[in-house]
């Protein structure tokens, strides 16, 4: 069947030899049309680790008290570690993003006058390690997996550090595999990245869903090709300049739940 039929049997009027619809008929068919064909099913679900599956609030408490207690500066630790990870990227080098962690965090200390060595700096990052999932991940996770959802991380967090991560999160019987930009020594939202995650597991980028709580991480995927699905957490903001993802969600529940619903 196509368009035209479907929408003379949808009951929409057609006008002119170009198939047009008549005025005020294109929004409702739109939504008719979507109705009578849901997406499918992608094929693969990348997800990002932090913030999107783990609470940082315990490492935010770490980095907090490695600042003096100036928890106000979180935002802009938190703001200068991308920074400088995209920095590397450019310049073609590669620290893990724990070492990033801690290399932003003795930049912002010393421009706040906080007193802070490398070895404090250090062991701040080490709860990111052993973060707890956030109370809709597990379940969430579960609905997916029985529903036949084939499951993966993409973090730009180090090889052992995902590995332990979802280990200590209880989340190993969840994913195929635990991705990691170590593996590129690149970090997202560069689409290097996106590019051979896809092809790491066998898939096209459009057979791809990137699950994750940053606007520049869902950027990143939608502008090469992937799918997405944006979990709107506190504090987390899409880029107004990057694509819809056509999924989003305050957590993982109500995602799971649409994606559940799609066709397989």
């Amino acid at each position: 069947m196509n368009r035209r039929e479907f929408l003379a049997i949808a009951g929409f009027s057609v006008v002119g030899t170009g198939g047009r619809l008549a005025r005020g008929n294109e929004k409702q068919a739109a939504k008719t049309l979507s109705n009578n064909h849901p997406m499918k099913r992608p094929k693969m679900l990348f997800f990002d680790v932090n913030e999107t599956l783990l609470d940082l609030k315990a490492m935010k408490t770490s980095v907090a008290e490695a600042l003096g207690g100036r928890a106000d500066l979180l935002p802009l630790w938190f703001t200068t570690m991308l920074q400088y990870s995209l920095v590397a990227t450019v310049g073609d080098h590669y620290d893990d993003f724990g070492a990033i962690g801690a290399a932003a965090l003795m930049m912002v200390a010393r421009n706040n006058q906080v007193t802070l060595s490398q070895e404090a700096a250090r062991n701040a990052m080490l709860p990111m390690r052993s973060l707890p999932p956030h109370p809709d991940v597990a379940s969430a996770l579960a609905d997916l997996k029985e529903a036949g959802f084939r499951m993966t991380t993409l973090t730009n967090s180090s090889q052992a550090a995902v590995d332990a991560q979802i280990e200590n999160a209880g989340l190993t019987e969840m994913f195929e595999a635990r991705l990691s930009v170590e593996s590129v020594r690149r970090f997202k939202p560069l689409r290097e990245v996106y590019n051979w995650a896809s092809n790491k597991m066998g898939l096209m980028p459009g057979e791809c869903m990137l699950v994750a709580a940053h606007g520049w991480d869902v950027a990143g995927a939608l502008w090469v090709g992937w799918r997405a699905a944006f979990l709107s957490r506190p504090g987390a903001q899409r880029y107004p300049l990057a694509p819809e993802p056509e999924i989003a969600e305050p957590d993982l529940k109500p995602a799971a739940k649409r994606l559940i619903a799609m066709e397989e």
